[in-house]
């Protein structure tokens, strides 16, 4: 045993010296140790994980500290690939690209390196916690990472995310991997489900059940598939480990582990070199670090590895089986070779050829077989052969000691060989000679004519199949010329191809082993089937089921039907792969009359569905399709037609016993009618030669017609050309003119664009011209809306004014009322005192009236001069944009103005003379009283008083009775006469007073027509012309 110490070293040799294996099997153990300031602070750098690559030979590990390390066993050197920073949580180092593995570290990244490089070729993220296991397809191509909430798949071709699996909260992921060689995903859950997805699709394949699920629930945590992905071992938190079988998806069974096992944390198979996929040691670590190998067929230890002081927490195979490394919890890994802890592991099976010892009881027991193998080829009848293809009831040995007892032991027991030796059973069976320079000679003769266009009779979907079906039937058609003839001899060998596609030779002597042994007698009636082995089908059939024989009778079935088909295609197109084999196994076995047997066999056990058929097509269907039928029960069925079959008919009396194919050189083969062979043979020489002559007739006639065409085109062409020429020539004058005309319409169209666009400019100003325009006259509309709420409520202001003045007179009427029944009363009275008191009162009041009528009418005036101002100003303003426009707006403005004007005159107007109208009735009514104060006497004062006070009170309550009493008080001065002079006289003074007054309030309210009628000969504008 070696240790490797990689500390502070980049890289190096890993062995240094020659390897050999320690007694427990260890080649090398890696430790990776820090040094500090003295022996006592150094401390080891544990390992955490490991992983081979594809070819076995190389190793990558990572520890805690993310180192990252590459071993290559082959080239005997180590290096430093890469320093994460971040501890390592799982590997995988088998992608199709071989120098770039995965490392996934703990901050719930995937990184992908080059060992060769030591570069980053790329990160992936998307995890959300530490990923725990990478699963890697076979291809190489795509990953699958697992961290407990999700799975994710990686193409590693773009190091892109192509799916991602999230589970519930309470559903976690235990485990999610490739199957081997299949683009089939398994998935398992903390629940124990199982599922198997399909990687393109991600859809469900099928589920697989657990075994138990009313007991307690396994908890599966670690997985393990054989190379060729049949079968799946589970196993968890329990000893037992559960085996499934893949191809039915059924548990095969349980294996139980001792009972100091309580879980397994890792398991995975030991490859060996002659299982051929089919694994069956698996290793198993369980929860007390011991890592026990198992077989799982025999269910037997084989051997363990560990200790119980230095336990292994993690373990790696390599795939070619020649190491197994070990993490132990220390941090060290330990490289075991395979070999060494079992010799028995990669030896091949036990032989089942044996030597026998020479002595007398072997020497007599051969010589009593030879002469029994002697008298049966002389045509004894009293028995017959069953068993072995010699012909023997009792199989002799081969010639190199073979013991057939017990493969006709195997064979009866189990019905077929084991899968595993089938091919080497075969090659003992049948007696191969391998003569691989006979066949180099057949090989090197090339593809027989007869099978250079088999790609079109027969399109495989694989080149290497068809390649390999070519060269055996062209090696079979240059052994013998009958099998370049042979129209079914592709259905008969391309099981055999198939199968043996890898090894040529092997399937070229199986296949005239066959031809030589089992269909000798099928070429005597070619081209036409073989006919008598067709009547002892026949015949056996009609002795052994006459009904079945009267049934095909009777709707024109022949021997050819159901017979020849399967013969034909030696049973590989009514029958499975695994049916085909374990019948091979059967009839390569037997006599070759077997196959007569296994063709009534497969006749009677179908019998039900053929007595059913009535249709000719129904029949055909049949025997050229596969059926629901147990091959078992067909091979069961031909030995029991082997045994109770008489020897009158029996097959075993016209064929010849198995005779195997000669070493050195391959046998002569010629029975089949020669003449007819060779008269097809001729016939196609005859016909091959015509063709060639007819194909060199043609080929100089075409050559001909080709110089003769060619002539004829070079003439035609050099016309054709002039003409091209000339045509060319009138196309270019014609293009010169089309060119002129086009420039001279494009001068044209520019000047008409030209013109186009001065009038879109033309419009464009326009509409500026128009939107400016538009925009003035709106800020004008604007204007003389604000002039016209101006005007109007000047207007409404002069109206409010005119009321009130009209409100004024009357009020002013009203007091001349009051004051003229006062002057009344004080007339009455007789009282001139008050008389002169109330017209200084009236003049001071009339004073007071005119000096505010003047103040008021001044600033009026102020007012609407400086309103005249500003409107003249802004009419200025206005009048420079567009004064025609202003002058017909301002005359039919200045039109409604003045007619506005003298409507409110005209009212004005009615009104005065509606009050001059009021006045004179007031006036005549001051008249009539005078009149009647004048007539009346002065009789007392008294009587004087108590009459003014009754006619003021009449007055006050209706004028009706104001006027009765006036009128009452006319009649009676009239009837009184001039009794007294002195008050005629006051009030004829009063009169005149009255008279004054009169005309002075006629003079005010002439002047207030004035004024009216200024202001509103003020209100009108002057013209703008006017103005300048």
């Amino acid at each position: 045993m070696q240790i490797l110490d990689v500390c502070k070293k980049d890289s190096g040799k890993v062995f240094q010296r020659k390897v050999a294996a320690g007694s427990d099997g260890v080649l090398l153990t890696i430790v990776h140790s820090a040094l500090g300031s003295s022996p006592l602070n150094s401390r080891n750098i544990r390992f955490l994980h490991t992983a081979f690559d594809s070819s076995g030979d190389r190793l990558v590990a990572g520890d805690y500290l993310g180192n990252v390390h590459v071993f290559d066993f082959h080239a005997n050197r180590f290096s430093l690939v890469q320093r994460t920073g971040s501890p390592c949580s799982a590997l995988a180092f088998n992608l199709h690209r071989r120098n770039e593995f995965l490392v996934a570290t703990a901050d719930y990244s995937l990184k992908c390196f080059d060992c060769d490089s030591k570069e980053l070729v790329a990160m992936m993220k998307g995890h959300e916690s530490i990923i725990h296991a990478i699963s890697v397809h076979s291809s190489g191509r795509f990953a699958i990472t697992t961290s407990t909430d999700t799975a994710q798949l990686w193409d590693l071709d773009s190091f892109q995310r192509k799916r991602k699996l999230n589970v519930k909260e309470n559903v976690g992921i235990v485990k999610v991997f490739f199957l081997p060689m299949s683009s089939t995903i398994v998935t398992c859950f903390k629940d124990d489900s199982i599922f198997a997805w399909d990687s393109e699709t991600l859809e469900c394949r099928y589920q697989l059940h657990s075994p138990n699920p009313g007991e307690k629930a396994v908890s599966f945590k670690a997985f393990a598939t054989t190379r060729d992905g049949r079968l799946l071992v589970g196993g968890g938190r329990s000893r037992f480990l559960h085996i499934w079988s893949l191809e039915n998806q059924t548990l095969l069974r349980v294996v139980e582990l001792p009972r100091k096992v309580t879980c397994v944390h890792f398991m995975e198979f030991l490859p060996d070199s002659f299982d051929s996929g089919s694994n069956q040691i698996l290793a198993v670590l369980s929860q007390d670090g011991i890592l026990q190998f198992i077989n799982i067929v025999t269910f037997s230890q084989l051997f363990q590895i560990g200790r119980l002081d230095d336990r292994i927490s993690s373990a790696a195979i390599s795939p070619n089986g020649r190491y197994t490394a070990v993490v132990t919890e220390n941090g060290h890994i330990n490289v075991y070779s395979s070999q060494a802890l079992s010799q028995e592991l990669n030896k091949p099976p036990a032989p089942l050829v044996k030597v026998l010892k020479s002595n007398r009881t072997c020497e007599s027991s051969t010589s009593t077989q030879e002469l029994s193998t002697k008298s049966l080829k002389s045509g004894s009848t009293g028995s017959r052969t069953r068993g072995h293809p010699s012909g023997h009831g009792v199989m002799s040995d081969y010639a190199d000691g073979l013991g057939t007892d017990r493969l006709v032991a195997i064979l009866r027991g189990y019905g077929e060989y084991p899968a595993k030796y089938r091919i080497f059973i075969w090659r003992i069976i049948l007696r191969l000679p391998e003569n691989h320079t006979a066949y180099a000679a057949l090989l090197e003769k090339g593809t027989h004519p007869a099978y250079e266009m088999l790609h079109e009779k027969y399109p495989i979907k694989s080149q290497k199949l068809l390649r390999v079906l070519q060269r055996v039937l062209s090696a079979l058609a240059h052994w013998s010329p009958i099998f370049g003839e042979t129209s079914y001899l592709p259905l008969l060998a391309f099981p055999f191809v198939k199968l043996f596609q890898n090894n040529q030779l092997v399937c070229f002597e199986i296949v005239a082993t066959i031809l030589t042994s089992w269909c000798r007698h099928w070429f005597e009636y070619f081209p036409n089937p073989p006919i008598n082995l067709l009547s002892l089908v026949e015949n056996v059939l009609g002795y052994h089921d006459k009904e079945l024989l009267q049934h095909f009778v009777k709707h024109g079935v022949t021997s050819q039907i159901y017979a020849w088909p399967l013969l034909e295609t030696f049973f590989s197109e009514v029958l499975t792969c695994e049916e085909w084999l374990k019948l091979s196994d059967n009839i390569f076995s037997n006599h070759p009359s077997f196959v007569v047997m296994v063709t009534v066999s497969y006749c009677i056990v179908g019998r039900a569905a053929l007595l059913r058929c009535s249709e000719f097509d129904d029949f055909k269907y049949f025997f050229h399709h596969r059926n629901a039928m147990s091959v078992n029960q067909v091979i069961t069925e031909a030995y029991h037609l082997e045994d109770s079959t008489p020897d009158e008919i029996h097959p075993c009396n016209v064929l010849e016993t198995f005779v195997p194919l000669t070493k050195g050189q391959y046998p002569i083969f010629n029975k089949f009618p020669k003449f007819i062979v060779d008269f097809q043979v001729q016939e196609r020489e005859r016909i091959r030669r015509e063709e060639e002559e007819f194909l060199k007739q043609k080929t100089a006639a075409l050559e001909l017609r080709v110089a003769a065409e060619r002539r004829h085109q070079e003439d035609t062409g050099w016309y054709r050309q002039q003409k091209l020429l000339q045509e060319a020539e009138e196309a270019r004058r014609d293009l010169i003119a089309k060119e002129e005309q086009k420039l001279a319409d494009q001068r044209a169209r520019v000047a008409a664009m030209n013109r186009e666009m001065k009038m879109k400019e033309l419009h464009l100003l326009d509409a500026t011209r128009r939107k400016f325009i538009s925009f003035t006259q709106q800020q004008k509309q604007a204007e003389l809306a604000r002039l016209d709420d101006e005007i109007r409520r000047r207007v409404a202001q002069r109206d409010d004014e005119t009321r009130a003045a009209i409100e004024e007179i009357e009020i002013k009427n009203m007091e001349l009322q009051l004051q003229k029944r006062m002057f009344e009363q004080e007339l009455y009275q007789g009282h001139i005192d008050l008389t002169e008191r109330q017209k200084a009162e009236l003049e001071a009041q009339k004073r007071q009236m005119e000096i505010e009528r003047e103040r008021t009418i001044k600033e009026r005036d102020t007012e609407r001069f400086k309103e005249l101002q500003t409107r003249t100003a802004q009419l200025q303003k206005l009048s420079q944009v567009d004064h025609l426009n202003d002058d017909a707006d301002y005359k039919l403005e200045m039109e409604n103005i003045r007619r506005l004007d003298e409507i409110e005159e005209e009212k004005n107007h009615a009104i005065i003379s509606r009050l001059e109208e009021e006045n004179k009735e007031l006036e005549t009514g001051i008249r009539l009283l005078m009149k009647e104060a004048e007539t009346r006497k002065a009789e007392s004062a008294k009587s004087k008083y108590e009459l003014l006070a009754a006619d003021y009170s009449g007055k006050i309550g209706s004028p009706s009775k104001h006027l009765q009493a006036s009128n009452a008080n006319r009649n009676g001065n009239e009837d009184t006469g001039n009794e007294d002079g002195d008050t005629f006289i006051s009030l004829r003074r009063h009169r005149s007073s009255f008279d004054e007054k009169e005309k002075q309030m006629m003079a005010n309210v002439r002047r207030l027509r004035e004024k009216l009628a200024h202001e509103n000969r003020n209100k009108k504008p002057v013209p703008p012309y006017q103005l300048e």
